[in-house]
């Protein structure tokens, strides 16, 4: 018996499913079915069962992951201590982003970090939201967006963020561009201003929708809101990633939501709307877990993103070396 295979039980112990735990731990499923298993010969009894898609622990299980979760802490807190000694002049740093912050702010934000404090080693990981809250065992900082519910660990603190506007988005021929273009007087050139492109929920409620994966944080926002305006939704695709929605849109399979954020670069063939009277918002916060103990790594990569503020995109030229 090993201390990492202890330590890779109590993560299957409180995600109850091994491919979380493999994504929480930063290792291959396999890796960590054969650490179960390894450890299952010591015990000489079964820990687990399976159960459905994801996993029971027997009553020696149950018993095992409390040894098991004390000595993760352990491991962990005795990690922070070393980093925090350590400084910065070495050291790591695990992030985890969900999926706008990750493609959208944390490159510019990790490239500005990486100038100040080369020594550090960065290691990121991304997914959903609800992806990322079940990582906060195993990470040091997180970069989430909407809300993150009440299942926090206890000592993790939230600092609010940016806000971030959702809109609508369309090929630049869809009928409903043309609709609004009509209506804002220009319908000739296409409607140069892109902000005069604004409709009200209950515009989309006759086209076929293109949504988020299950536990992203727009595609809750989103469904939240048509069901606010009593709006039924259409949905014609569940795609996972903010590309894979605007792909399908740019194929054709129906009208995305996505963070403004995620078009600063669009070349074009995809037209934003935004929902109106009052945009379509959400707050996006930065999670520390074990806030008490955080390393002074972590403190600040905090006090790095907490100086960042929205702009056009030029993030990179707001923080120099």
């Amino acid at each position: 018996m090993t201390p990492e295979q202890l330590i890779t039980f109590a993560a299957v112990a409180e995600h109850r499913n091994i491919s979380r735990a493999a994504l929480a731990l930063h290792l291959s499923q396999p890796a960590v079915s054969g650490q179960l298993r390894l450890l299952q010969e010591e015990f000489g009894e079964p820990l687990y069962l399976r159960d459905g898609r994801g996993v029971r622990l027997t009553p020696t299980g149950e018993q095992l992951a409390a040894y098991a979760a004390r000595l993760r802490d352990t491991w962990r807190d005795a990690q922070t201590f070393r980093d925090a000694l350590r400084g910065l002049e070495r050291g790591t740093l695990r992030i985890g982003a969900s999926t706008t912050p990750a493609s959208y702010r944390l490159p510019y934000l990790v490239a500005a970090f990486h100038r100040r404090y080369p020594d550090v080693k960065l290691e990121t990981a991304s997914g959903n939201t609800s992806d990322v809250v079940a990582m906060l065992g195993q990470i040091d900082i997180a970069l989430v967006e909407g809300p993150v519910g009440e299942q926090l660990p206890a000592d993790t603190a939230v600092h609010p963020w940016h806000e971030d506007e959702i809109v609508a988005i369309a090929p630049r021929g869809h009928a409903l561009i043309q609709q609004l273009g009509e209506s804002a007087g220009d319908a000739a050139n296409e409607v140069a201003n892109e902000s005069a492109l604004r409709c009200a929920l209950n515009a989309f409620g006759d086209w076929p929708l293109v949504l988020r994966e299950d536990g992203s944080g727009v595609r809750q926002l989103v469904e939240r809101a048509f069901a606010r305006a009593a709006v039924p939704m259409r949905v014609a695709l569940e795609i996972a990633g903010v590309e894979g929605v605007k792909e399908a849109v740019r194929a054709g399979m129906g009208i995305g939501f996505v963070s403004a954020m995620s078009m600063r670069h669009e070349d074009g063939a995809l037209r934003q709307i935004r929902i109106g009277p009052e945009p379509l918002a959400r707050r996006f916060s930065i999670l520390v877990p074990h806030a008490g103990a955080a390393s002074r790594v972590a403190q600040r990569f905090l006090e790095l993103c907490l100086l960042d503020t929205p702009d056009d995109g030029s993030a990179a030229s707001r923080f120099p070396p």
